[in-house]
């Protein structure tokens, strides 16, 4: 079954500028901005400029140069920001899909938290 894209997401928003954010970096496949309630001192989103709904999808159906833009710009930033463990103490790198990963926002994208130690991401299973 197709992903349905809803163009009146917030991020599809954001891309056509009908709703401001605070650039980190921009390419021509790809955006990253602050997030608005950040949960680290380093709390950036790296989304496709693209239609894409989840982690599967832009993998799926990107070009080439849209994945290797999108990953190498959140590289980059990992370096910028200080998180990358080359220059610094690491980073969590995390997005979400459908309604078990909680996803929030139907257009694909990454969150670069660091800044900070966050704990586990996840309790461990019993049993």
């Amino acid at each position: 079954m197709p992903y349905t894209y809803d163009d009146q997401n917030i991020f599809a928003k954001i891309l056509r500028g009908e709703i401001p954010n605070q650039t980190v970096a921009e390419t021509d496949h790809t955006l990253a901005f602050a997030d608005i309630a950040p949960a680290a001192p380093v709390h950036v989103l790296v989304i496709p400029k693209g239609r894409y709904v989840t982690y599967d999808d832009f993998h799926t159906n990107a070009s080439d140069a849209e994945i290797v833009d999108f990953h190498r710009l959140a590289a980059r930033i990992c370096a910028d920001k200080g998180i990358a463990p080359d220059g610094g103490d690491g980073f969590r790198a995390i997005t979400n899909a459908g309604n078990h990963g909680v996803q929030e926002v139907p257009h694909f994208h990454l969150h670069l938290i660091g800044g900070r130690p966050l704990g586990r991401m996840l309790a461990k299973a019993e049993g």
